[in-house]
């Protein structure tokens, strides 16, 4: 047995901080996609791409890598458990 290996620790999401980076990074691409100046809409849209938390998980992701957001893994994390508990409300 290996002493002093242990899992990496991961710290409880921090939605407030999800909701800052929302409103600073993603809100506005996102009121400029939907055509209807309302950031919002992208996340309730009835033909929505998101259908679980893989899903949002993975778009978060490719949305800081594609639009070179800068966000740290924990970062990915706590913008995902903000639009999560806001709009999805997946399990």
């Amino acid at each position: 047995m290996l002493f002093g290996l242990q899992p990496p620790v991961y710290a409880t999401p921090d939605i407030a901080n999800g909701k800052k980076i929302d409103e600073q990074k993603c809100y506005a691409c996102h009121a400029k996609k939907s055509g209807f100046s309302n950031g919002d809409m992208i996340y309730t849209r009835s033909d929505g791409k998101v259908k679980n938390l893989q899903n949002l998980n993975s778009m978060v992701a490719r949305c800081n890598s594609e639009l070179r957001l800068d966000l740290f893994p924990e970062d990915e994390a706590d913008v995902v458990a903000f639009l999560n508990k806001q709009f999805y409300k997946f399990k």
